[in-house]
């Protein structure tokens, strides 16, 4: 079981991975500016988690006794950011571009010597009043590297979750038929982040090496946003690589 602090875990992507991992038995701490936000949306997700457990094992959720036997509960709890990130070994980042620098100056007191960064940020054009079908270049290369620049050399980033939907993540009853790229950081940080993207149900992780490859994996997210908008995918398509040795 890890400890996963998730800074903007009341957004669709964050939410969709922290309903993911606490199915799959992990704990959860839901971050936002606002505790009282943070706690609203974990509480949220853990109905969520009760009520499509009931569905696929087809109890009433009136059954209480039935449903306290067979149904664990989910750990998710709600926190202001800072709290948030003090609490948890990994901590994944998922807000807007925008929005990326007063967040992590936010919690760099609790981002202590050990603690993993997970980076879902992708720099979309939509930070300068652009289009969300294309990015802006960050002068460290990528989102990613902003974050590297900008907290403590022993804490180590991690890039990845970038190109898995959002929806597709929310919905539990399906798996997530999706390739995560995970790269950055050390082999056995990689490691143990690409273990966290095969506890969810149809998804496969890949290394994809050092963290200057963020550069090459976040755009792919403005370019599945446009494949999604001409192909009308209102649930969001995926990527997968072929050909890779087992």
């Amino acid at each position: 079981m890890k400890k996963i602090a998730i800074i903007g875990g009341t957004g669709g992507q964050g939410s969709g991975l922290a309903l993911r991992w606490a199915r799959a038995g992990h704990e959860i701490f839901i971050g936002s500016r606002e505790k009282n936000k943070a706690c609203t949306s974990a509480d949220n997700l853990k109905t969520i988690c009760i009520d499509t457990a009931c569905s696929l094992l087809e109890i009433e959720k009136t059954d209480v006794e039935a449903v306290k036997e067979k149904v664990p509960e989910a750990k998710i709890s709600g926190f202001d950011n800072l709290e948030a990130t003090k609490r948890a070994d990994i901590v994944v980042i998922s807000v807007p571009y925008s929005h990326l620098i007063p967040t992590i100056a936010s919690i760099k007191e609790g981002l202590t010597e050990g603690k993993i960064i997970v980076s879902v940020v992708v720099p979309l054009s939509t930070a300068v009043g652009g289009k969300a079908t294309t990015i802006i270049s960050p002068w460290e290369g990528s989102a990613a590297e902003v974050i590297q620049s900008l907290v403590p050399e022993n804490v180590q980033v991690i890039s990845a979750f970038q190109n898995v939907s959002a929806d597709r993540l929310s919905n539990l009853e399906k798996d997530v038929d999706c390739d995560i790229i995970v790269c950055g950081g050390s082999k056995d940080a990689r490691k143990i982040i690409m273990e966290l993207a095969k506890d969810i149900p149809g998804a496969r992780a890949i290394d994809g090496g050092p963290l200057q490859n963020a550069r090459l994996i976040e755009p792919i997210t403005a370019l599945l946003i446009g494949m999604n908008i001409r192909y009308k995918v209102k649930e969001g398509m995926g990527i997968r690589f072929t050909y890779l040795p087992e």
